[in-house]
This record gives C-alpha cells, structure tokens and sequence, in this order.
C-alpha cells in the first residue's frame, strides 16, 4: 500500500473529529451538520442527474436500503460525535470509542450469523475494549465538568455504525459507491434540516469561521476521507483500512493534544498501547481457519466486510 496515500486516508478521516472540536465553539451541532451536507447534497444530485449509469436497475427496495443505511451510518453516528464533543468529550476519546467498531462487529458476526471468531479474535475484543476504559476514565478524570453520560454518547454512534453494517452487508444488490454517497448525503441534509429548522438554529453564524470549518468537514473529511477510504479499498482490500482505521484514535489524540490541549498523559497513551494491541491480536486471530476448506475460503471475504460500514467524522 503506498504510504503517502495511507497517509493522506488517516490524516483526512481524522480531520473529522477536529472539525467537529473546532466548529463546537461557533454554532451547534445541528447548524454544523446541516449547512455540511445541504451544499453537498445539492452538488451530488447535480452529478447524479448527469451520470445517470450508475443508478440504473436500482430499486425502491435499494434506495431506501440505503436510505436508511445512511440514517443509521452517517446521519446517527456524526450526530453523536458531534454532541459528545460540544459536551465536552475530547476528540481523540471519541475517534477511540468509534474505533473499536470493527472489533464489535467482527464479533457480532459470530452469534448473529453463525460466522467463525475464534477465543484469540473475543481476547483481542476484551483487550479493545479494556483500552476505551482506560482512555475514557483518564478523560473524565481530566475533563473537569463533563457529566459520565456523555461518553456513552458516541457509545451510541458507534452501535449506529454496528447496526448500519449489518443491515448493508445483509443486502441481496449491490450498490455502486457513488450511489450509496449521494443518498447517504441526501438523506443527511434532509434529516438535518428537519432537525435544525425545528429547534430553531438553522441560520449559520455571521461569522467566516464558521464557513472555514464547514470547508474543513466537506473537504477533508467527506471527500478526502470517503475518497480515499473507497480507493485503498479498492487497491488494497477491507483488512488493510481496517488496519489504518485503528491508527485513528492515537492520531486524533495527538492532534487533539497539540490543537486544543487535551489531555494525552501516561494512562491514555496506555490505554492507546492496549488498543494497538488488540487489533494485532484481532487480526492474528481471523487466520485459524483459513483454507480449511473451500468453503471456509469463500466466506473469508465475507466476514471481513462486517468489520467497517464507511462513516467519517
């Protein structure tokens, strides 16, 4: 995998949970989202209506599969980044608790559809998930007034993540990317508007800060981070961004650090370590029964697909 580009994939996906941190202090996070996907919105339907290819042989059945996918992958889960940062959570303890999702589903594929995880991939989830707690209670420790149910808020959007997987890999067609963006963004910009023009902060600040971190979300984090994110995996396949999706939260945490002061003591950097770790183990672990049969090698790619349902911060 080429670095730069991998590089380029962390750094704009990550961007996301800055943005959010950096538009908390101009508007709230309804206005925030909605004046992110309405411009959007509208530029994707203009490119749909003139590359119409893409959307033939679709279904009603599959747009609002996909519609609901976006609720659920998108609408759901930034919502709740964006609320826990303005309660106060910091940005790189809520890029970790959103990236524990992969280890989540990769488990959840084992009960729920009858996939093999192995005793090594539940250890590596126990480890993932021992190192959110250790980074969460070093937030709360340090976050002064931030109530303890604000981290469960992007708890939250990560199962929106979790259920959005499941519900996209059970569909019977396949969706172009293309496709999926655009009504994911459109449903986003309808449902944000709703939410917005009813508690009243649909109008944006007089403030041209404000269009600078909306320029930041749609630039970086929708295009930069989407793009990429669908390129590597076209190039290199699912296990490699998953991969790179774990370099996320001690990215955003350093960067959060240097950005905004949040706190990166020895008990974050240790409950990171423990993150690292897990994954390492996660993806040893899926290899056991590999090439056991040719069975067991066709459902290889499948049960990687359950590991991540695209949705940037």
């Amino acid at each position: 995998m080429n670095i730069l580009l991998s590089l380029a994939f962390v750094l704009c996906w990550s961007s996301g949970f800055i943005g959010a941190k950096l538009g908390a202090g101009n508007a709230s996070a309804l206005t925030i989202l909605m004046w992110r996907f309405l411009p959007l919105a509208v530029v994707l339907v203009a490119v749909a209506v003139v590359m119409r290819s893409a959307w033939r042989g679709l279904t009603s059945r599959d747009l609002a599969r996909q519609a609901v996918v976006g609720v659920l992958s998108q609408s759901g889960y930034l919502l709740s980044v964006y609320y826990a940062i303005q309660l106060g959570v910091s940005s790189g303890t809520t890029a970790l608790i959103d990236g524990v999702q992969p280890l989540v589903a990769g488990a959840l594929a084992g009960p729920l559809l009858g996939q093999y995880v192995s005793g090594r991939q539940w250890l590596g989830l126990g480890l993932g998930l021992s190192g959110v707690a250790v980074v969460t209670l070093a937030d709360a420790a340090a976050g002064g007034g931030v109530a303890w149910w604000a981290y469960a808020v992007p708890l939250l959007g990560m199962l929106s993540l979790v259920a959005a997987t499941f519900l996209e890999s059970r569909a019977r067609s396949r969706v172009a990317p293309s496709v999926s963006l655009t009504v994911h963004c459109v449903t986003s910009a309808v449902l944000f508007s709703v939410l917005a023009l009813g508690t009243g902060t649909a109008v944006p600040p007089a403030r041209g800060d404000f269009w600078v971190v909306v320029a930041w979300l749609v630039g970086l984090s929708t295009f930069g981070g989407y793009g990429l994110y669908w390129l590597i995996l076209k190039r290199s396949g699912v296990t490699e961004v998953n991969t790179l999706m774990f370099l996320m939260a001690p990215v955003t945490a350093v960067w959060g650090a240097l950005m905004f002061g949040e706190p990166f003591g020895v008990q974050t950097a240790l409950g990171l370590a423990v993150c690292l770790v897990a994954v390492v183990v996660v993806h040893r672990g899926g290899g056991g029964r590999r090439g056991t049969s040719r069975t067991a090698a066709r459902s290889e790619p499948e049960k990687n697909r359950w590991t991540r349902s695209p949705g940037s911060a």
